[in-house]
């Protein structure tokens, strides 16, 4: 007990300062990427570094969620990893000590990490996006830096556009300038034109103050035009002119009771009362288009009973040029035949009222359903920020399970193939996550279904290598898996017989004879089983060849090598390198059995692929049957020209 004690201390030791160390790392680096996304808005105007710093926390605080899952992966595969690389997790595997029991103190502060998570989700996290985004959208406010620019035009001041050819950075001056004020309207625009001129900021800061010498002005007077053709304008030559623009250089702070009303402000109890009142506000909103859609009318035919099995009522107008009458139907309206009898004057009159009318509703319920599908959209945003407080502790429960019996497998610690491996991984997690995301916000998921798919896919990940790892499974064992391939693709083999010196069981021409015919006659046999011609598509999926047969012969054929390299023939050895190594593939029969075979068929995209190679596998087979009999013949006659010899020396 004591040694399992000091082991859960030294795994606890080992995990903590890695996993503290990647989480700064991960938060660094996406902090990085948050910076990159926002650099053209923060970059030019002329923020202090107090706020900087301040909207940098607060970003950094709304990323915690992105990283504490890629660093609770990346530590766990890491400490395993280096366990296994120091042979460590061996000597405690050793000692008696499971995979599962190792794991047992890093699954308890993870479970902590995971609650703690959670709490940061909801009462840290809300808090955290409302100030960031309150800062971010301040900053976007704000005006940028005055810096105009030599030789260039500079818009950056809202209605104007100035051109300065040359600054004299010492004293300020500015010469050979150029505005053009649009801030009455294009159609009431003023360029003025000055020698020289210095600019400067009012006391508040709220305006730009022009000292322009030696110049002219022209100024477009369209408001006080008399006539289409003849419009005003106003030429000045000044001295001295001195011109007043607005311009708000402050830092103004957004106020955040606006954010906080936002479902990124709101924690569970908050978005739970939000959605139920959204809901019903949207359900009242669908059922007053539903009644009203009962009560509409269309081409002057009015329902005014809802009932079905009431008879309706209803009024058509019939209208003319000169009067309107209104008259009452009987509850059966034969429309044909009002449109039969009518004129064709009346006709077109019907038909362009009932078009328009059809129209104005049609754009009438477009726009109320574009107005209840955003009502829904807010709805599923409520849900999904409700959901995120929780798939963000279940994915660090998850990614945990992932990297640690990941981490035992490969048995490679440190920054390497641990960072390639988790980088990977959490990319497939994050394009699952934001796939489940948007189906979920349109509305084609549930939202439930949509925030838990990448959960689920990765739980099925972790379970499964979890228990290879506890089990001691080679999930990473190339041989494994070329063996498998092999199977499907086994490569052809060059059979090499070497004539023995010294042999001791020698086989006799009669022996060889008697099991080559043996041989023969069973390559016969499986020959006429397999056919001269290809399976065709149905025959190959439902019959295929005779797997068993094949593995048979195969062995009688290396059984036959074996007994008939102890000849003392070297033209009888040397013709047994001629005997091809049979291959028991599954392309000869994939499925197996006949309704296996039926069901899988008519997969026609990737059994057709299949069946190709199959057929020209089966195509090789049936070569090297013929192969085995022809060399079977050869033998037979080689054998048999050695039995005479024996008979003649005899003689």
């Amino acid at each position: 007990m004591p040694l399992v004690k000091k082991l859960y201390i030294f795994i606890l030791n080992t995990f903590l300062p890695l996993f503290l160390m990647t989480f700064f790392i991960s938060l660094f680096v996406l902090l990085m990427q948050f910076l990159w996304k926002y650099v053209d808005e923060l970059v030019g105007k002329g923020i202090e570094v107090g706020v900087l710093a301040e909207l940098f926390f607060y970003a950094a605080l709304t990323i915690v969620p992105m990283a504490l899952p890629l660093s609770m992966l990346l530590a766990s595969l890491m400490t395993f990893g280096n366990l296994g690389e120091r042979l460590e997790l061996l000597a405690i595997k050793a000692a008696g000590i499971s995979l599962r029991q190792t794991m047992h103190p890093l699954i308890v502060a993870v479970v902590f990490i995971a609650i703690g998570a959670f709490f940061f989700q909801n009462n840290v996290l809300p808090k955290a996006q409302v100030k960031m985004y309150s800062l971010l959208f301040s900053v976007r406010q704000k005006s940028p830096e005055l810096d105009i620019p030599e030789g260039v035009f500079y818009d950056q001041i809202s209605g104007y556009n100035l051109l300065v050819k040359k600054k004299d950075r010492n004293t300020g001056m500015l010469y050979d300038l150029m505005i053009y004020d649009f801030s009455e309207g294009f159609d009431n625009a003023m360029v003025i034109l000055a020698d020289s001129g210095k600019l400067s900021f009012t006391d508040d800061k709220q305006y730009l103050f022009f000292t322009l010498h030696s110049g002219e002005s022209f100024e477009n007077l369209r408001n006080q035009r008399t006539n289409a053709q003849n419009i005003p304008y106003r030429r000045e030559t000044f001295t001295t002119k001195e011109i007043l623009i607005p311009f708000d250089a402050n830092f103004n702070r957004m106020d955040e009771g606006v954010m906080q009303n936002q479902y990124i402000g709101q924690n569970i109890s908050q978005l739970t009362h939000s959605i139920d009142s959204l809901t019903a506000r949207t359900d009242s909103i669908s059922h007053r288009i539903a009644g009203e859609l009962k009560n509409s009318y269309f081409s002057g035919v009015v329902t005014n009973k809802p009932n079905r099995s009431e008879a309706p009522l209803g009024h058509i107008s019939a209208s003319n040029d000169n009067d309107a009458e209104t008259q009452t139907l009987p509850n059966h309206i034969n429309i044909d035949s009002i449109y039969a009898n009518a004129s064709l004057q009346e006709r077109e009159s019907m038909l362009s009222r009932a078009l328009g009318r059809a129209e104005s509703i049609r754009q009438e319920y477009e726009y109320r359903s574009i107005s209840a599908n955003q009502q829904q959209i807010l709805v599923r945003r409520h849900e999904i920020e409700r959901h995120k407080k929780f798939t963000l502790s279940f994915a660090c429960l998850i990614f945990f399970f992932i990297g640690a019996p990941l981490g035992a497998i490969i048995r490679k610690g440190g920054l390497g193939t641990p960072v390639v491996i988790s980088v990977l991984l959490f990319i497939c997690y994050y394009i699952i996550d934001n796939a489940g995301y948007k189906s979920a916000l349109n509305g084609r998921w549930a939202v439930w279904e949509g925030m838990w798919l990448s959960s689920a896919v990765l739980l099925a990940l972790g379970i499964f290598l979890t228990y290879k790892a506890v089990n001691d499974s080679a999930v990473f064992n190339k041989d494994a898996y070329l063996n498998f391939l092999r199977k499907i693709f086994g490569k052809s083999e060059t059979r090499n017989v070497v004539h023995k010196e010294v042999i001791i069981d020698e086989a006799t021409p009669e022996e060889i004879l008697q099991q080559v015919a043996i041989l023969d006659r069973e390559c016969s046999q499986l020959t006429e089983k397999t056919g001269s011609k290809a399976q065709s598509f149905f025959a190959y999926w439902t019959q295929g060849y005779d797997r068993k047969a094949i593995h048979h012969l195969h062995d009688e054929v290396e059984k036959f090598v074996e007994m008939a390299q102890n000849c003392r023939s070297a033209l009888l050895v040397s013709k047994l390198m001629d005997y091809p190594i049979l291959r028991n593939l599954l392309l000869y029969n994939p499925c197996g059995h006949k309704a296996i075979g039926l069901a899988i068929m008519w997969l026609l995209p990737v059994t057709l692929p299949v069946y190709l190679i199959g057929r020209w596998e089966q195509k090789q087979l049936r070569h090297e049957l013929q192969v085995i009999h022809h060399t079977c013949q050869e033998i037979k006659a080689i054998a048999q020209r050695l039995i005479d010899e024996q008979e003649t020396e005899k003689q």
